[in-house]
C-alpha cells in the first residue's frame, strides 16, 4: 500500500469517527444535548433581551461562568436557530481537532500520516469527546492558545490570540508567563494588552455584568459545580477528595502548585532556547490544567497533546508513558478497573489518574532536547513521581474522604434523579437500587417497620454518616444518597437502641 492509501485511509477513519461521534451526540436526549452549549446560548439571548448575565440560569440548572467578553462572542450567534448553531459546532469541533493536529505535525515536522494518525488520536479521546458531547469551547481556548504560544502567527501579532483566550477563560493567562520566562517580551505585552481591552469591551457593553464579575463572581468557583468531584481532575480536586482539611487545603494546594508550575516554565524555557516550541507550549498548557481550581474532562486536551509528543519521542520509555498516558486520557481507569484493586488508596490513584498523570508531565517533561539519555537529566523528576505514586498507593487515605457524599433529604423529593426507586416495603429490612454516573454513584430505596435509622460509612474506620429516612406517602420510608464510590462502603439498617439489624457491602 503506497503512503498516499495509508494517509487517505487513515482520513477516512477519521471521518467515519467524527460522524458517528456527532451522531451518538445528536440521538442524545434533548435536554443533555450539547448542555454548555445551551448555556452559552441562553445566556447570550439573555443579554440580548437585557436581562443580568449572571442572574441566567439553563433549564439544567447551569449558569454562564466565564467573563463578560466571553458572552460578546456569542450574541450574535444567539440570533442564529439552536439547532443550526448545535449543528455548525460539532463541524467545527472536528475541525479545531483537525487543525490541531495539523499544528503539532507541523510543530514536529511530522508526515502527513503522522498528522492524521494525532487526529485520530485526539478525536477518541475523552477530552475531545466530552467537548463533542457539551459543545463546549474548551477545544477553541487550546488552539489558540498553541498557535500563538508556537509563533505560526506574523511577528507583529503574536500574543494576541492568548490575551483573547484568556479573556474567554481565565487559565491561558499563564502563557503570558511564558513568554517573560523565554524573553517574548512584546509577545507578553501584546497578550496583555488584548486580555486587557477585551475586558474593557465588556465593561463598556456590559458595566454591570463586568463589575459583578471582576469584583466577586470569578471566585465564586461553586457556580462551577461540585470540585470535589471525580470530573474535576485538577490538583485541587485531588487534595478535596484525599480529605485534605478546609484549613490545610489552601497552603498545601498552593505549594504543590507553585511547584509544578516553576518546574514546568522552566523545562518549557529550555525547550524554547533548542527551539522546541511545540513541546514547551504544551507543557504550559498541563500547568494550566493542574494549576487552574477547576479541571473538568473538556478542559484536559493539553494532556492528550502531551500523550502525543511523548509516543513521537525518541526512546522506548518516553513512547511507551506516552501510550500509557493516552490509554489513561481516554478510558476512566476508576470506573473500568473498579472493583479489581484491593486497597483503597489504589482505587484513589485510579480515579486520579489524570490528575498525577498531568503533574508528572509537568515535573517530567517530553524529553527531546532537555532530556538525552546521555545526560538522563529526566531520570530525576521521574524516579520522584513514581516514588510519590508508590508512596500515596501504599499509605492509606483519611478513611472518610468523600467529600462528594450527600444525604438527600425531603425538599429533594420531587426530583426523580434523586428518588428515581419505587416500591413497597419487602421483607428485607432495606430494598435498594443502585445507578452509576460518570463522577458519581446514587442508592435510593425502602425501609420495612423494624428499621429506625440508616447510616453509611464511606471506608473502614470513617466517620459514620446519617441518612434521612423520609415518608413521601402513607406507609413508605425511603432514602437516597450520593458518594463518589461505594467499593469500601458500608450501609447499616439500624433498630431504635442502635443495634445493627443488617448491613450491605455489595452494591453490585
Amino acid at each position: 500500500m503506497s503512503q498516499r492509501s495509508r494517509v487517505v485511509g487513515v482520513w477516512s477513519v477519521f471521518g467515519i469517527a467524527a460522524v458517528v461521534s456527532a451522531v451518538l451526540v445528536w440521538l442524545r436526549p434533548a435536554s443533555d444535548r450539547l448542555s454548555d452549549l445551551h448555556i452559552y446560548y441562553g445566556a447570550a439571548r439573555a443579554v440580548n433581551e437585557g436581562r443580568p448575565l449572571y442572574d441566567y440560569v439553563a433549564e439544567n440548572g447551569g449558569p454562564f461562568t466565564y467573563p463578560p467578553f466571553a458572552v460578546l462572542l456569542f450574541r450574535p450567534l444567539a440570533l442564529l436557530p439552536e439547532t443550526g448553531l448545535q449543528v455548525a459546532w460539532l463541524a467545527l469541533t472536528c475541525a479545531a481537532v483537525v487543525a490541531l493536529a495539523v499544528a503539532v505535525g507541523r510543530g514536529l515536522s511530522a508526515s502527513r500520516l503522522a498528522v492524521a494518525a494525532i487526529a485520530c488520536g485526539l478525536l477518541v479521546s475523552a477530552p475531545v469527546q466530552s467537548n463533542l458531547r457539551f459543545g463546549q469551547v474548551s477545544i477553541f481556548i487550546v488552539l489558540l492558545a498553541l498557535v500563538d504560544a508556537m509563533g505560526f502567527l506574523p511577528q507583529r501579532y503574536r500574543g494576541i490570540l492568548v490575551g483573547l483566550a484568556g479573556a474567554i477563560k481565565l487559565t491561558p493567562l499563564l502563557f503570558v508567563v511564558y513568554f517573560l520566562a523565554t524573553r517574548r517580551y512584546k509577545d507578553a505585552a501584546r497578550a496583555g494588552a488584548a486580555f486587557a481591552a477585551a475586558a474593557v469591551l465588556g465593561a463598556l457593553v456590559l458595566p454591570g455584568d463586568s463589575l459583578r464579575y471582576w469584583t466577586g463572581t470569578m471566585l465564586q468557583t461553586s457556580r462551577i459545580g461540585d470540585l470535589a468531584s471525580l470530573g474535576n481532575q485538577s490538583v485541587q480536586g485531588m487534595l478535596m477528595r484525599a480529605g485534605l482539611s478546609p484549613a490545610a487545603l489552601p497552603i498545601v494546594w498552593a505549594v504543590l502548585i507553585a511547584s509544578v508550575c516553576a518546574a514546568a516554565l522552566w523545562r518549557s524555557r529550555t525547550l524554547d532556547q533548542h527551539d522546541e516550541r511545540v513541546r514547551a507550549a504544551v507543557l504550559v498548557g498541563c500547568a494550566t490544567v493542574a494549576a487552574s481550581p477547576v479541571s473538568w474532562t473538556h478542559h484536559q486536551v493539553w494532556t492528550v497533546l502531551a500523550a502525543m509528543l511523548l509516543v513521537a519521542a525518541e526512546g522506548a520509555w518516553r513512547r511507551a508513558a506516552g501510550v500509557g498516558l493516552l490509554v489513561t486520557m481516554t478510558l476512566s481507569l476508576g470506573v473500568v478497573l473498579r472493583g479489581l484493586v484491593p486497597y483503597q488508596s489504589w482505587q484513589f490513584v485510579l480515579e486520579n489518574a489524570r490528575s498525577l498523570a498531568v503533574v508528572a508531565v509537568c515535573l517530567a517533561g517530553f524529553g527531546g532536547a532537555v532530556a538525552t539519555v546521555r545526560r538522563r537529566v529526566w531520570l530525576r523528576p521521574v524516579v520522584a513521581v513514581v516514588a510519590a505514586l508508590v508512596v500515596l498507593a501504599l499509605t492509606p487515605l483519611p478513611a472518610g474522604a468523600d467529600p462528594t457524599f450527600k444525604a438527600y433529604t425531603a425538599a429533594d423529593l420531587a426530583n426523580p434523579r434523586y428518588f428515581y426507586f419505587a416500591a413497597a416495603p419487602g421483607p428485607a429490612p432495606v430494598t435498594f437500587e443502585v445507578r452509576r454516573e460518570k463522577t458519581k454513584t446514587r442508592v435510593n430505596g425502602v425501609v420495612g417497620e423494624s428499621v429506625a435509622g440508616l447510616r453509611y460509612t464511606s471506608a473502614p474506620g470513617g466517620a459514620a454518616r446519617p441518612i434521612p429516612l423520609l415518608s413521601p406517602a402513607a406507609g413508605v420510608r425511603t432514602f437516597s444518597f450520593r458518594s463518589a464510590s461505594l467499593t469500601h462502603g458500608r450501609l447499616d439498617a439500624l433498630t431504635t437502641d442502635g443495634t445493627v439489624l443488617a448491613s450491605y457491602t455489595s452494591f453490585n
